[in-house]
């Protein structure tokens, strides 16, 4: 599956500092230090309706990182899933009476065109649950034969009690992981099942739903998280610097992900940071696609806002915090990109060179996105006063916007 086309990122004088950031598994900041190529494991979308403002929130913040990563002159390997088979697709289709493939592929490729108006850096590889089909099959097959799997009326799942790190990515209790499952896509209250939390690993095929060859396992499709335990080991194996998501994947997602990888290897930590960004909001509930709350990228592209400023509206929240989206949000964001446009249009300004490293600061500072923000902020206000005669200066702002916010002046 391809990407998207990435947008040109200006190098910088000097170099960026190491990115501290919150790691989820820890509750703490820890300073990632990766090696000369940064690897990162973004979980995507579920195509049947993107891509709104949470998704758009998410991606920016993993954007941030990868921005970060690349001024400290390293290279950044991202890559990022589709969940191209699920549930939630196929009931969607179902009831609009489409065909399940073609939603797929239809909001895949919006979500592509939302990416690129961006200006959100594209991951090496981007990659589809069913195309990874082959490679999840042979998991699968292993977590079985070595016990840590087993199967209930052709269904195969996972045994949580075969990884002895369960628990350590999102610290919750065993009633908080039970009442998450049951939201988030598990079925706790099954008979049958060794434990209530246990994820299904192969769903045997059913009637009138698509399914594919499983070997041994029989037809039918794979399970949500073993779907990015496969892409990631194939890409990176285990160990690699942060998986990222939004919040919501927390449990049971990348817990139970993890689980799987470390049950599959003996080895550990899967990751070796979790960041999670916040829930977005929309009339007082987060914006979920079941509950329809939702502001597409999209539309307000074609309502005509500026993508850039799409983008400032993003940054202008702490990417951990759960925010609301109002008619100030968008309005404030447009206000600002034009008083940034306008500073910079000029033919001098005040010295930039500060402005650069309060911004590398702002960013390395666990993604301080408002902070950056606001560094700009100054140097704009000073500049619309008249307060400098720097050639180079307008120019070195913009290049910097460009380069660690993702934002064109």
């Amino acid at each position: 599956m391809y990407a998207w086309p990435a947008s040109e990122v200006p190098a910088l004088p000097g170099k960026g500092r190491d990115l501290r950031i919150h790691d989820t598994a820890t509750g703490g900041r820890v300073t990632l230090v990766p090696g000369p190529v940064a690897r990162l494991y973004v979980c995507g979308i579920t195509p049947y309706d993107a891509t709104h403002m949470g998704h758009a929130a998410t991606y920016n913040a993993f954007d941030l990182v990868q921005r970060v990563w690349l001024d400290t002159k390293r290279q950044v390997h991202y890559v990022q899933n589709v969940t191209d088979i699920d549930d939630p697709l196929l009931e969607r289709a179902a009831a609009n009476g489409d065909d399940w493939e073609a939603l797929a592929q239809r909001e895949t490729a919006l979500f592509r065109e939302d990416m690129t108006a961006l200006r959100l850096l594209p991951p090496r590889h981007y990659v589809g649950a069913v195309e990874s089909i082959p490679k999840i099959v042979p998991l699968v097959e292993r977590l079985r034969d070595a016990g840590a799997a087993y199967e209930l009326e052709g269904d195969v799942y996972f045994s949580v009690a075969s990884d002895g790190h369960f628990g350590e990515v999102s610290g919750l209790d065993a009633e908080a992981m039970r009442l998450l499952s049951a939201e988030r896509g598990g079925d706790p209250d099954r008979p049958g099942k060794k434990n209530p939390l246990d994820p299904m690993l192969w769903m045997a095929a059913r009637p009138g739903e698509p399914s594919w060859d499983g070997a041994s396992l029989g037809p039918g499709r794979p399970g949500w998280h073993i779907e990015c335990v496969a892409i990631a080991l194939e890409h990176f194996g285990m160990g690699f610097d942060v998986q990222g998501g939004g919040s919501d994947l927390i449990f049971p997602h990348h817990e139970m992900g993890a689980s799987h990888a470390q049950a599959l290897t003996g080895e550990h930590p899967f990751a070796k940071t979790y960041v999670h960004a916040g829930m977005v909001a929309l009339h007082g509930e987060k914006m979920s696609k079941s509950k329809g709350n939702l502001v597409f990228v999209s539309a307000l592209r074609r309502e005509g806002m500026d993508p850039a400023a799409i983008r400032l509206a993003l940054l202008s929240h702490h990417y951990r915090a759960d925010w609301e989206w109002t008619d100030a949000v968008p309005d404030e964001a447009v206000e600002r990109l034009g008083r940034w446009r306008a500073a910079v249009s000029r033919p001098d300004g005040p010295p930039a060179d500060a402005l650069v490293e309060e911004v590398r600061e702002a960013l390395a500072d666990d993604l301080d996105a408002p902070a950056a923000l606001a560094a700009v902020d100054r140097w704009a206000a000073t500049q619309a006063a008249g307060g400098g005669t720097d050639e180079g200066a307008p120019g070195l702002v913009s290049r910097t916007v460009d380069a660690l916010l993702g934002v064109a002046l």
